[in-house]
């Protein structure tokens, strides 16, 4: 979820759900080894545990990015082997990584060797590529992958068509597949497998965490936030309850962002596009997210933006044409 999960949005989310294990967006090898390190890899305390999604394919560049993720406390190193954009395609990682199973496994030994065990490293992958729904493939790259050390796979339960589709229409077009999941699991029973896609509601959620080691949820999350705030204390052994989910709760984390928006150095709208889904399904949501992402009141002070947020909300303010 590049450009999507930063530290704002990880912020963000974790005032919602203080258990469950946050990934940061797909950080590139080529950044870290030659940019501006800490802008890539700074957060917050309170954001742990947190995952260092990478996006890179060299052995030797991995491991360099691997000690860098140790070196920042960050609490696991997941490859990201199921990203189709071209961007990455371009880059010849992501999704391409799963026709190149043994560069893969090379890569996740370089970082476990580097780690020697003090981070997990963790595979996200794709169940096939293109239009080729064989089972042989996926079962011979986990297969290979684990013999690198890697004992969590992040499995997207759909194939990654690397051609004719958009980014967005790989999230969509080609079927979900469980059955393929749950047939790694039955063939590779040492390791763990987190399920990932589809996942929209709290039901759906519940029924495959019956099934898998784990469940990952991303853009459903990231739209409608709400859908965390029962999960630590449903899922996540939290003696608390977790958030109950009604207007309360959403009117504390707003105050919590205004707190945190008012702390930054950047400007205000780098924060507040991560928020627009507080609402959801609330009466005056819209309203309320009009305001927010409104280009003319980029330049007020942030607390006079809240305050006009929670007016049209509430219908107390006529928002402009």
């Amino acid at each position: 979820m590049m450009d999507w999960t930063d530290r704002h949005c990880r912020y963000f989310h974790r005032l919602i759900t203080r258990r469950t294990r946050l990934y940061t967006e797909m950080v590139t090898t080529g950044a870290l080894l030659h940019g501006d390190v800490a802008r890539h890899l700074d957060f917050s305390e309170q954001e742990h545990p947190l995952a260092l999604q990478l996006g890179g394919s060299e052995p030797a560049d991995l491991a360099q990015a691997a000690r860098l993720a140790l070196r920042w406390g960050y609490d696991e190193v997941n490859l990201n082997c199921g990203c189709p954009s071209e961007r990455v395609q371009r880059g010849a990682f992501g999704a391409c990584l799963m026709a190149e199973p043994g560069l893969v496994r090379d890569g996740v030994k370089a970082m476990n060797d580097v780690l020697g065990g003090a981070l997990p490293v963790t595979v996200k992958h794709r169940i096939g590529l293109g239009r080729d729904e064989g089972y042989a493939q996926v079962r011979d790259f986990v297969g290979s992958v684990a013999e690198g050390g890697c004992a969590v796979f992040v499995v997207h339960a759909r194939n990654a068509w690397l051609e004719g589709l958009s980014p967005k229409e790989n999230r969509e077009v080609p079927p979900l597949r469980y059955a393929v999941v749950r047939q790694l699991q039955h063939d590779f029973p040492g390791l763990r497998f987190v399920l990932n896609g589809g996942i929209c509601s709290d039901a759906e959620l519940a029924e495959q965490l019956a099934q898998f080691d784990g469940v990952m949820v991303g853009r459903q999350a990231y739209h409608q936030p709400a859908l965390m705030a029962g999960w630590d204390g449903q899922y996540l052994g939290a003696s608390e309850s977790g958030i109950a989910p009604d207007a309360d709760w959403r009117l504390q984390i707003e105050a919590q962002m205004l707190a945190y928006m008012q702390r930054q150095a950047a400007p205000w709208s780098q924060v507040s596009r991560h928020i627009l889904g507080l609402w959801h399904g609330q009466p005056g949501a819209r309203r309320w997210r009009q305001v927010w992402s409104d280009h003319r009141y980029k330049h007020w002070p942030v607390a006079d933006v809240a305050r006009a947020a929670t007016a049209a909300r509430l219908g107390e303010l006529a928002l402009p044409a």
